[in-house]
């Protein structure tokens, strides 16, 4: 834990992974879902040579998509993408109680699924972490308005959460990925902004919140996995 504070709105996202690391050394790790937002940021810190580690956290549901992705980041950068991946009694278990589509049937049992993916592998990444840093921003959701770009985690211990592209838009997003041709999830070209697990993840329309299509059956104040709170 640190008392460490930065006035993160100042700087931009380069900037702020740079002081960052000057503060905490290689203790930070990027969390790497495969999205847009994840993509940009593991080329700034290939880009500026900063001792970040990168971590993905492998549901087992993930589309094929996503896991090509993997293997061209692990190409064109070099880096190794540590994976966390559920515990295998408790999740045998939701299987065998509930079946493989309990979070189609309530909010409850999503963030049970939800819990057992994914939020208790990122607690494991998370372990011997001085911080992390995600790819939120603050136009994609009610829920991510009032995102900081610099915060402290409670939830692991007061870690340092980074959010480096909280004040990105979209178009500033694809702009970086085309002139420094990122390689991204083909899901994006398929109509999904957001990319989260197969089953969980459909194209949103014309229109539609950036994140419409993460748990498009429930509410959208409640459209969190539980790793952001």
């Amino acid at each position: 834990m640190s008392d460490h504070r930065v006035d993160g709105e100042s700087l931009d996202a380069a900037a702020l992974l740079t002081e960052a690391v000057g503060h905490f050394g290689d203790g930070l790790k990027l969390a790497c879902s495969f999205g847009a937002e994840d993509v940009v940021l593991l080329d700034l810190i290939a880009q500026n040579k900063l001792p970040i580690s990168v971590f993905v956290l492998d549901t087992g549901r993930l589309h094929q998509e996503t896991y090509d992705l993997w293997e061209q980041l692990n190409q064109r950068y070099g880096i190794k993408i540590v994976a966390y991946t559920p515990q295998t009694e408790p999740l045998q278990q939701l299987l065998q109680l509930k079946g493989p589509g309990s979070f189609y049937h309530s909010i409850e049992n999503r963030r049970e699924c939800c819990h057992l993916r994914k939020v208790e592998p990122l607690s494991r990444a998370l372990a011997d972490a001085a911080g992390w840093i995600t790819g939120q921003r603050r136009e994609q959701s009610v829920t991510r308005a009032s995102l900081p770009k610099w915060e402290t985690d409670a939830t692991h211990g007061g870690i340092a959460k980074l959010n480096p592209l909280a004040d990105w838009t979209e178009a500033q997003v694809w702009d970086y990925i085309k002139a420094h041709r990122v390689p991204y999830n083909k899901l994006h070209d398929q109509g999904f902004p957001s990319i989260g697990c197969a089953p969980c993840t459909r194209a949103i329309e014309p229109g539609e919140d950036l994140r419409a299509g993460r748990w498009w059956w429930e509410n959208p104040e409640q459209k969190e996995c539980g790793l952001h709170k």
